[in-house]
């Protein structure tokens, strides 16, 4: 698989698994199968610099007593990157921790923790990262080893002997690799076989190269533990997201269907009373118009009118009772007036006023009329506020899993790229 399909398949992997970032940057590492990584990790002025330069034989990293190493950098020697990390605690700000915790989770294959010998136990600090290191070596199988560096400026070997106590007890069965970079520099330019054999640098690196023998395994093993890991989170995600959307789905339903059972149900109600009300009426008084001088006298056009007003009113007032309580209420903002009075479902569907006996019977005395009615007022319960937010959340739970899906088949195609 080429390096931008990777890169683009693990982006869709990380969109759905945020928490996954690191895992799949190390598994684009993996992937990339690369020159396998040791890393040095420690606090500032605790010799890592010197350390790694004397393991490869070169000058590659810089040295000083004042903080040199400010960022990342490495070097190939001999089919090995050799990472030389900022020391913990060097920068009050953060950023060379960061930087060397980068190093130590996400690059290295083999974790070379160093501590200056003449600084004695471990502090809390060290001990926090190297619980840390140990607990993912333990998961990962990516190595770590112990070094004691410095150990030329101890008084002599039973203080050395004393210091190896004090953390051994810090750290139960914690194998200590004591080196001197110093003797062993003074061993090569002086010719003294001795010298080189107590700096502990010649049995450092049998250790790493045996180490570095282990890595092929190490990563098959980190790889497939990845993608398992990575795989089951993505099902598991998927199954819930799954269940939320039948959930949803199923809410949705069963809304809609109490709200098609219940509005039916009071129009049916209120039409029987008004069919009843309309058929107890005699003569037919509000169809007569009333001349100019009933103007201000009560006729029986108009007590009809008022009549057939009031019982259209108790109509509404019991219909708008049931749509409140289903939140269909307001108008959709793009079907509001200016009039602030008329913005409502009501009034949308059922008119303002009712004052003829041929306009009530066709609202609530024919099936026409019923349905029209159950029809708009679904219609505005559709817009209501509350399945709005429903639908939305339909809309986001399918989009999850959709992204799902997408990881999952690109989680897949890298493992078979493989």
């Amino acid at each position: 698989m080429r390096a931008d399909m990777r890169e683009q398949a693990i982006r869709e992997v990380v969109a759905v698994l945020p928490d996954r970032a690191h895992d799949m940057a190390r598994l684009a590492i993996l992937l990339a199968d690369a020159e396998p990584i040791v890393t040095v990790i420690g606090k500032y002025n605790h010799g890592k610099s010197r350390l790694l330069n004397e393991l490869i034989g070169q000058e590659a990293f810089a040295v000083a007593d004042r903080r040199e190493t400010v960022k990342l950098s490495d070097s190939v020697h001999r089919g090995v990157r050799w990472l030389d990390a900022p020391g913990l605690d060097a920068d009050v700000g953060t950023e060379d921790d960061r930087h060397a915790l980068h190093a130590a989770w996400l690059h290295a294959d083999i974790r070379l923790f160093v501590h200056a010998a003449k600084e004695g136990e471990l502090d809390a600090k060290e001990l926090a990262l190297l619980a840390e290191l140990c607990a993912d070596s333990e998961r990962s199988k990516r190595q770590i080893l112990f070094v004691l560096s410095q150990v030329d400026q101890l008084a002599d070997d039973a203080e050395l002997q004393k210091v190896g106590h004090a953390i051994g007890a810090q750290w139960p069965g914690i194998g200590l690799n004591a080196v001197s970079s110093t003797r062993y520099r003074k061993g090569l330019d002086e010719g003294k076989k001795l010298m080189l054999e107590r700096s502990g640098m010649p049995s450092l690196r049998v250790t790493i190269d045996a180490a570095l023998a282990r890595v092929p395994d190490a990563r098959a093993h980190e790889t497939a533990l990845l993608f398992d890991e990575t795989r089951e989170e993505l099902a598991q995600c998927l199954i819930a997201q799954q269940q939320t959307l039948d959930d949803l789905r199923r809410t949705q339903r069963e809304q809609r269907a109490a709200f098609d059972d219940g509005v039916k149900r009071v129009i049916a109600k209120v039409s029987v009373d008004i069919d009843a009300m309309l058929n107890a009426l005699g003569t037919d008084h509000a169809s007569v118009p009333d001349t100019a001088r009933d103007a201000y006298a009560i006729t029986a056009g108009k007590l009809e009118r008022a009549h057939i007003q009031i019982a259209y009113s108790r109509a509404c007032i019991e219909i708008d009772s049931f749509l409140a309580g289903h939140g269909v209420m307001g108008l959709p903002s793009e079907q509001e007036t200016v009039a602030r009075a008329l913005n409502s479902v009501m009034v949308a569907v059922m008119g303002v006023s009712v004052k003829f006996r041929k306009d009530l019977r066709r609202m609530f005395c024919t099936d026409a009329g019923r349905e029209r009615m159950q029809r708009e007022f679904a219609h505005y319960f559709e817009l209501s506020k509350d399945r709005k937010a429903l639908a939305m959340l339909i809309s986001q739970s399918a989009s999850v899993i959709d992204a799902l899906n997408t990881a999952s088949n690109s989680l897949r195609a890298l493992e078979d790229a493989q």
